[in-house]
């Protein structure tokens, strides 16, 4: 599979799969459910956990992206990352639209019911226990999130590398879930759901017109 390293897309891809990352994780389910986690125990434990199921999700999802993208001819490539950064643009700025204003209090309420439901009877004697609770919660609800679908759509768009993507998405995870552990309580109760679906609805739709500027002018 060839990988490009160039500084200029790798900035690019960065900077993009960062911001749609950061979005996409905020208010959601996983964040929440590291918040819940964090207050109950240790939160260096809950951050590792969390972590490296967002980690490992995030090196499957790139995979899937970039096998489409070796699997295609390279002249449909362009027109796949339109579609799907457009389509997924779209969503989600018509799921803000009939979202309700309490959209943060439902997945935080998904959240709790599912570490009530993994802590039932159970008790946390080390660090390893508090470690893998986390890791298979978050694994678990990161598998056909947004956030999953938002790392193998960028990984489709033929402008940006692998090296720059795994950099920009693991540093949004690590942003997203270190707020959640370190400041969960006060950031929960200021965010607007509708708002950040807005934000990555109109960032996926700029991604779609770009990759559609690339299929119509392919770069020789």
């Amino acid at each position: 599979m060839a990988i490009s390293v160039s500084s200029e897309p790798s900035l690019a891809a960065f900077g993009s799969s960062l911001t749609a990352i950061t979005l996409a994780e905020l208010g959601d389910k996983t964040f929440f459910m590291a918040l819940i986690l964090a207050a109950r125990h240790r939160p260096r434990y809950v951050f590792l956990g969390a972590f490296w199921a967002l980690a490992a999700v995030t090196v499957l999802s790139l995979g899937l992206g970039y096998g489409l993208r070796e699997l295609l001819p390279t002249t449909v490539v362009p027109w796949l990352a339109a579609v799907l950064f457009l389509s997924f643009g779209v969503k989600l700025l018509l799921d803000a639209q009939g979202m309700a204003a309490d959209g943060a209090d439902e997945e935080e309420k998904e959240a709790q019911e599912a570490v009530n439901e993994a802590e039932s009877g159970r008790r946390f004697n080390s660090a390893w226990a508090v470690i893998w609770e986390a890791f298979t919660l978050v694994f678990i609800a990161e598998l056909g999130d947004r956030t999953q679908f938002t790392t193998i759509f960028l990984a489709t768009a033929p402008a940006f590398t692998f090296a720059g993507l795994l950099a920009g998405t693991l540093a949004g995870h690590a942003l997203v879930t270190g707020l959640a552990v370190g400041a969960g309580k006060w950031i929960g109760t200021r965010i607007s759901e509708k708002l950040l679906y807005r934000l990555s609805g109109g960032l996926f739709i700029a991604f779609g017109l770009f990759a559609l500027g690339q299929a119509l002018v392919p770069v020789s």
